[in-house]
């Protein structure tokens, strides 16, 4: 099972994505990031339970040039592709 993450505020434009992948790559979770047409970030990641609380924290602060207003967390049923990597959409 996945976990869904929704991130709102000025997150889009500004490297989000990008921050995202370093970091998710970085605690070992593979999934994706991707602009959302509402102006929010979908972050959609598997891997190792206990990396999810540090990506969490990353994506309340996320880069110097966002301002994270919220972050929703929750349980995804849909997988994520296979493998070890995490891409931005």
């Amino acid at each position: 099972m996945s976990t869904r993450f929704l991130v709102s505020g000025m997150v889009q434009g500004v490297g989000f994505r990008w921050f995202v992948a370093r970091h998710a790559r970085s605690l070992g979770l593979a999934g994706f990031a991707r602009n959302l047409p509402d102006g929010r970030v979908e972050v959609v990641v598997t891997g190792p339970d206990e990396a999810l609380p540090a990506l969490e924290r990353l994506l309340r602060s996320g880069p110097a040039s966002a301002q994270v207003e919220a972050v929703e967390r929750s349980s995804d049923p849909a997988p994520v592709p296979s493998g070890k990597s995490f891409d931005i959409i």
